[in-house]
């Protein structure tokens, strides 16, 4: 328990220092997509009905947020720790594989969080929303900042320098992000795209928070939150199995 709180403690630590980077820039970028998209497309779009689009585009941009943080605190960690070599003081103790997975996620998961909910927060300054299900937007946004927080933990693991774990982020989480719903939704596009989106679990996590929001999606909460869970224990499993090795860990 020690190890855990140790670790969680310098994880917190990490992101909290730089705030301004760490919190205040994605807010401010996330405000800047929010005025522009809807100063665009203002009265031209309505995907729900009784929606306008910017609200519409809240929780998306929240979520958005939430997973692009989540990512960023352990990959970042844990290249920055493996290039620096000071990697070796988190795996000399005697910390289960678990405890180190534990932590590591969960202090990505609070920083997801405390970004989402800083966006959140500044554009209830300048445009009015709701929840319709608090509970279905708060377990969405557990479970995809934890499976983004578990994503970076893996890049971070498999990268051996920090180009490696930028195309990682730029090629693969990126993509599947801008891809997944933020701004538009999946039944606007043509037949081929709609259902090469269902096969993007980040689509899941943005519809099931949304829904959250207005107690309306593109696809069941139900559906969303089973693919999401099983997406996690999958990405789990293979993090753990990665730290149980020590692949790319150990010398």
């Amino acid at each position: 328990m020690d190890g855990f709180r140790t670790l969680f403690y310098k994880e917190l630590l990490r992101f909290w220092k730089v705030g301004i980077q760490t919190v205040a820039a994605p807010v401010m970028t996330a405000l800047l997509y929010l005025l522009i998209f809807s100063h665009a497309l203002k009265g031209r779009v309505e995907v729900f009905e009784g929606v306008s689009y910017t609200s519409f585009l809240i929780p998306g941009l929240v979520m958005m947020s939430v997973l692009q943080n989540a990512f960023a605190n352990t990959s970042s960690s844990m290249i920055q720790s493996k290039i620096t070599g000071n990697i070796v003081f988190v795996l000399l103790p005697p910390i289960r594989p678990l405890t180190l997975y534990t932590g590591y996620v969960l202090a990505s998961v609070v920083r997801g969080l405390v970004v989402g909910l800083g966006v959140f927060l500044v554009t209830m300054a300048f445009f009015e929303t709701h929840f319709e299900h608090p509970l279905w937007a708060l377990v969405f946004a557990l479970l995809g900042s934890a499976i983004l927080g578990t994503l970076g933990l893996i890049g971070g693991i498999w990268a051996d320098k920090f180009d490696q774990i930028a195309a990682f982020q730029n090629f693969v989480i990126m993509p599947l992000t801008f891809l997944s719903g933020v701004f538009y939704s999946v039944y606007s596009l043509p037949a081929f795209w709609q259902a090469l989106s269902h096969l993007n679990p980040f689509f899941y996590m943005v519809d099931g928070f949304r829904f959250g929001f207005f107690g309306q999606s593109d696809v069941s909460p139900w559906l969303s939150l089973g693919i999401v869970g099983v997406a996690w224990l999958v990405v789990a499993g293979v993090a753990l199995q990665m730290l149980r090795s020590g692949y790319k860990l150990r010398a």
